[in-house]
This record gives structure tokens, sequence and C-alpha cells, in this order.
């Protein structure tokens, strides 16, 4: 068996938290150490594991921390901690308030990850009422080894001293919330209660009141700005707000900005103020074969107000209105039902029954209305179903059915509609024409029976005897007319021929050049009955525009002289005509 080399320790007391590794340099020879022999070395480290063997120590015997007295409740006012040289659950701490003034004001608590004891706020802090609290704090180790008792005990205490500091508070009313009742009756003016706050710092600043106005839009009350009395505004009404939660404000006079708040809630009392009524829109229908005491309709009332004592209608028909038709029998329990009083309802007679009835309630003082009940008379099957209750059925001719009158109506309208159509389509096609007629004005036709000639006309010829054409006229040489297109003249003292035959040869030779791509629009043929002589005006004929300075191109007309001189020729008309 090889020889083992055993490591113990030196020194009676080792500690971890003056030195925790050691580091060994082991050798080994062999031939027992003698002269000669091997050897061989090795590191070895040591290290040294904790043991609770150190009790937790404040730094210092005591502390002051100054903290506002407008922190919160939970707000952390001090952090201490006890020192402890150990590790890991050797050094884990417990802390509590063992002693002072502000135990129930404060608390105390360990943060884990730094083992630090945290200091909290339980309640409200007063700089009025308390400006310091002194607190006794104990650590101890949590885990604690029974062999190092005798070291002393693992634990250790310090004082702290909390000083609050004063802070500008708002004003603080003397409820957190005013509950006040009033009637709806109550008269304006009327008060109501009255709120109370006072500025809790020592300067004791007076207060003023006001009403958050967003929490009364339609201002309902006022409120005195000293004393804080609540008065109403305006009136009240129950069935329209049954309560108001309202929000008064107080503020400090020397510092407005200092705005306390406080809650009135104001439940109105209810007086029986509203008249019951129908507890909807009935529909009453009763058939023609209806007998008599038949049940048509049962009624219910409701009422705005809401007495204490809950609700009782009464139900009667009014004695003045005497009702051969209809009665009314009161069921006792917040309902009437309407009976028939006869038989042999006809629509044709009357088709609407209109009923009064009274409705009295319970209240004190009761109050009353009078509700319509609108009864129809209906056409009923076997069953009492109604089938229609339309009272225009009984003034319809005899024989007459309501789907015949339909026809009728329909073909009546069909009628309407065509008429309508026909107008509308006459209408339309004398549109075009007009239009046909008043804007193209390509072609004219303009006949002259006669032209001046300048005062020899007017004084050497009678003006309506020239008119007559049946009469014998004397031939007349044109001055101002171009040898290629001559005057058709005839003999004189022979009668006019028919001129139906050369006007219908003029309307042809005018629809052809109509039709003619070559020719230039905007023709005109124009007839001159006679021509007066000595016009200092000479000719009006268009013929010898060729040599004036007219872009118009006239070489088209060359050949219908000849022609017109022909036709002249073999009618003998008597006239001179001239186209241009």
């Amino acid at each position: 068996m090889s020889p083992v080399g055993i490591i113990r320790t030196a020194l009676p007391n080792m500690d971890r938290e003056a030195k925790d590794q050691y580091l060994l340099v082991i050798q080994a020879k062999d031939m027992v150490g003698q002269m000669g022999g091997l050897s061989g070395t090795t590191s070895v480290t040591v290290t040294l594991t904790d043991v609770n063997d150190n009790p937790p120590r404040f730094p210092r015997r005591s502390d002051q921390y100054y903290v506002p007295e407008s922190l919160p409740v939970g707000a952390t006012v001090a952090k201490i901690k006890a020192a402890d040289p150990d590790v890991g659950p050797n050094a884990e701490m417990e802390y509590k308030i063992v002693d002072g003034d502000g135990n129930g004001v404060f608390k105390i608590s360990v943060d884990k990850d730094t083992q630090e004891g945290v200091v909290t706020i339980q309640k409200e802090l007063d700089y009025e009422t308390k400006t310091s609290y002194t607190l006794r704090i104990e650590a101890a180790n949590k885990h604690v080894d029974t062999r190092f008792l005798s070291v002393g005990p693992f634990m250790d205490t310090t004082t702290i001293k909390i000083n609050v500091e004063d802070v500008d508070e708002p004003p603080v009313f003397s409820s957190r919330l005013y509950t006040m009742v009033e009637s709806e009756a109550a008269k304006l003016g009327t008060s109501i209660g009255t709120v109370t706050a006072h500025d809790p710092d020592v300067t004791n600043s007076p207060i003023r009141y006001s009403i958050d106005r967003n929490t009364d839009l339609e201002r309902f009350f006022n409120i005195d700005a000293t004393s804080g009395l609540i008065t109403i505004a305006k009136s009240l009404d129950r069935e329209t707000s049954a309560v108001h939660n309202i929000t008064v404000l107080a503020i400090e006079s020397q510092n407005p900005s200092q705005i306390g708040k406080g809650f009135v809630a104001i439940h109105i009392l209810d007086i029986n103020d509203n008249a019951p009524e129908f507890a909807m829109e009935y529909e009453t229908n009763v058939c023609e074969n209806a007998p008599p005491g038949q049940a048509i309709q049962e009624i219910s009332a409701v009422d705005k107000d809401e007495p204490s004592s809950g609700h009782w209608f009464y139900f009667s028909l009014p004695p003045e209105a005497a009702n051969l038709n209809f009665t009314l029998q009161d069921n006792k329990d917040n309902t009437a039902s309407i009976l028939t009083k006869r038989s042999g309802f006809r629509r044709q007679d009357q088709s609407v029954f209109y009923l009064p009835i009274v409705i009295v309630d319970s209240g004190s003082p009761s109050l009353s209305s009078t509700n319509t009940l609108t009864i129809r008379v209906c056409d009923c099957d076997a069953d009492g179903v109604a089938q229609t209750c339309n009272a225009e059925a009984y003034i319809l001719p005899a024989g007459l059915s309501t789907g015949a009158l339909i026809a009728i109506l329909a073909c009546v309208l069909t009628l309407l509609v065509l008429v309508l159509l026909i107008v509308t389509m006459r209408r339309r096609k004398k549109e075009p024409l007009i239009f046909d007629e008043e804007r193209d004005i390509r072609e004219n036709i303009v006949r002259y029976d006669d032209e001046g000639g300048g005062e020899e006309d007017t004084e050497a010829f009678d003006m309506a005897a020239l008119r007559n054409l049946n009469i014998i006229r004397d031939s007349k040489t044109r001055r101002d007319v171009t040898p290629e297109i001559q005057f058709l003249s005839r003999p004189s003292m022979r009668s006019a021929p028919d001129n139906f035959i050369f006007r219908e040869f003029i309307w042809e030779r005018l629809k052809e050049a109509d039709v003619d791509p070559c020719a230039p629009p905007y023709d005109s043929l124009q007839t001159y009955a006679f021509e007066g002589n000595g016009s200092i005006a000479e000719s009006l004929s268009s013929l010898e525009s060729n040599s004036s300075n007219s872009e118009q191109n006239y070489d088209y007309l060359s050949d219908w002289g000849p022609r017109f001189k022909r036709l002249a020729d073999m009618y003998g008309t008597g006239e001179n005509y001239l186209y241009s």
C-alpha cells in the first residue's frame, strides 16, 4: 500500500473572514527521504467554507431622517442595514421595531436582495399633530449556529429619529361625504345643509367655498362662499333626478392653489305632483257582432311619482258622459276592463268610438286625469279575430268589390300615362320642325315682284299697274347685265303664261345644286319681275362679280343664262330673270 500524505490545520482557529483560501506546495520523496532519492511536487488549494460565527452589527447606534408630511401611505422613509461579514444564508437578517413612539405609524421589512431594513409609512403624517417619531430597531441573524453562541448575541439594535416636515396642505372637510335630504316641493332659496372645512396648517388660512359646476351643470344649488351653506337655486323635480351628487370646493384665501374637495349627496323626497295615465297607447277593437258584456280591452295605469306605500289606482267613466255602448269594470288590482254594453255595432253607422276614462291615484292629495280610449269597429271572423276595420268599405257602390275598384283605378292611371306620353311625343316632333325652319338658312329663293329704278321709275310709271302680271309690258333693255346672260323678253301685248312649270324647273335645279359637292354653299335664286330705268344704283346683279375683288367663284353659273333664255322664249313669260 502506497503511503498517503495527510494535510492538517496548524492553527487552532481559522477565520474565513480574514483569509478564505490557502495555496500549498506538497513535495513527495522516495527512499524515505534519504540522499539520492527522487522527489515530486504538487499544488493544493485549501478553501475555507463559511459558518455563522459573526453576529450582525449596526454601523451607528443612532440616525435621523427627514420626511415631508405629504408623503402617502406606503412610501419609504428610511433604509438601514446591519453589517455581517458572513455570506449566504448565514448573513440573512430579520428586522423589527422593538420600541419607540412610532410603532403604529411605521413598519419595517427586509429587502431580500440587499438585506436592508426598509422603513415605510403605515398612517398619514401630520406635522400639526406630531413633528417627530423615535424608533428602536433590532437586527438579528435569521439562521443561528449554536456552536458559536459563546461569541455573543447574534443581534444588534439601533435608534432612528424620523422628523416630519411641514407642508402647505389643502383644506380638509370635516366629513368625507355629506348626505342631505330635501323635498321636491321646496321653494327657491331653501337651506339644505352646511359643509365645513379647515386649513390643517398652523397658519389656519380662511376658507372660501364654491360648487364644482361640472357636477351641477343646471345650477340647481348655490353655496355661501363664507359659511358653506347650501341653498336651492332652481326648482327640483324628483322624477327628473332623484339624487344630486355635487362636489364642493374649499379654497385657501392666502393660497388659492390649495383646494380641498368635499362630496355632497342630496336626496330629493317625492311628492304627489304627477297624475296617473295610461300605461301604453292601446289599440282597441270591437267586433260588429260582439254580444253585450264582452270584455274588449284591459287597461292599466302608470304614475311618475313613487309613494312610500306604493301605487293604487281607481278607474271609472265620467258621470257627465253617459255612454250607451260601453261600460268599465275596476278590477281592484290597478287594472280595469272595458266591456260592451249592447250588441249590433255597424261600421257604416259609426266606425270609431272615443271612450273617456278617469284614473285617480292614492296620493295625498290625490290626483286624477282623463284619458281617451279609441275603439274601432271591425269585421271579425267566427273566432272573433278582426279582419278589417276600414269604415270606407261601406260607402262603396253596391255590387262593386274592392278588387274591381283597384282594377278601375289602375286603368285610369294607365290612360293618364298614355296621354302624357302622346303629348310629350307630339311636342318633341314639333320642336325639330321649328328648329329646321328657323336655323336651316343655307338656301333661299327670294322673289322680288318689282325693283325700284330710281326717280325715273316713280315718275314715269304707275307702280300699281306694274304689279299686275297680266298687263302688256314693253320690253326694256338692261344695261347692267353681262353679254353671257341675256334678259329673257318677249314681244309685248302677250298675256303671261302659267309659271308653275318654270318654278318647278328652278326647284329641281336648286335641289341638284344642294347635292353637288363642287358647288359652293348658300345658293340664292332671285327673280326680278320688273326693273326701272335710270337707277343710280344700276344693277344689283352679282353676275359681273368676276371682275370684282370678291373671292367667290361664279363660273359654275356660266351655262345657266342661256338655259333661262331658252325657257323664257319657250314660255314667253315677259319677265326678266337673273340668277345670282
